[in-house]
């Protein structure tokens, strides 16, 4: 039996292994939720990202040289690695992560654009393309880069239950404003796990109604 705080505040509750695979295999067998994210992507891409991205993408170009847009390698559903879209927010495209980088002081270099995109969760919209091709889901747990997931894995034991699941645009983490690292170690350390107890909590308590909520609290909050 294991143990996990499935909320920021100090409640727990005890869950097996078997128990979760099970809530996982319901939430990736079921076909509402995989048809509700195959319409809503297809007609946001049709009707919205079309006329959206020209305008995103020159913003970002007169700003700084190089892609408005690009591809990053994430860990998905089961561990498999896929390749994740994403607006770039940032003056190069950082293709290497230093452990330490994740823990202690750090400046990333976000152009003022990428300010604006982050704030909106704007830089984000591009992984609808990727609910599209079916390796991503419109609410599950954050897809993690690769040098972050195996620095979060030294510090959370249940880490990789959240891979149980496709990984989400967005997430009971993020309507509660737990995202993003911070410079200090310890509190970071913090962050990670309460941001895995709701990965844990949304895959043992799902249903599509609470998804609707999730993406409600999502454009509202």
């Amino acid at each position: 039996m294991r143990k996990s705080n499935l909320s920021s505040n100090t409640i727990y509750h005890s869950y097996t292994k078997e128990i979760l695979q099970t809530k996982a295999l319901q939430i990736n067998s079921n076909a509402y939720k995989r048809i509700f994210d195959f319409i809503l992507s297809f007609f946001f891409l049709l009707f919205i990202f079309s006329w959206l991205y020209p305008i995103i993408a020159l913003a970002i170009k007169l700003e700084t040289k190089g892609l408005a847009m690009f591809v990053q390698e994430r860990i998905g559903l089961n561990g498999k690695i896929f390749k994740c879209y994403k607006f770039r927010t940032l003056h190069t495209n950082q293709k290497s992560l230093d452990k330490d980088s994740l823990f202690l002081s750090y400046t990333v270099p976000v152009t003022k654009v990428g300010l604006f995109l982050r704030k909106y969760n704007l830089d984000e919209l591009p992984q609808f393309i990727n609910v599209l091709k079916g390796n991503m889901s419109i609410v599950g747990p954050r897809p993690h880069a690769i040098a972050f997931h195996k620095v979060y894995a030294e510090y959370v034991e249940n880490i990789n239950d959240r891979l149980l699941v496709k990984p989400g645009i967005t997430g009971v983490a993020q309507i509660k404003n737990l995202r993003g690292d911070v410079e200090d170690k310890e509190q970071n350390k913090i962050n990670i796990q309460q941001r895995v107890n709701c990965d844990i909590e949304y895959i043992l308590t799902w249903s599509v109604k609470k998804d609707l909520i999730i993406i409600f609290k999502t454009f509202f909050k």
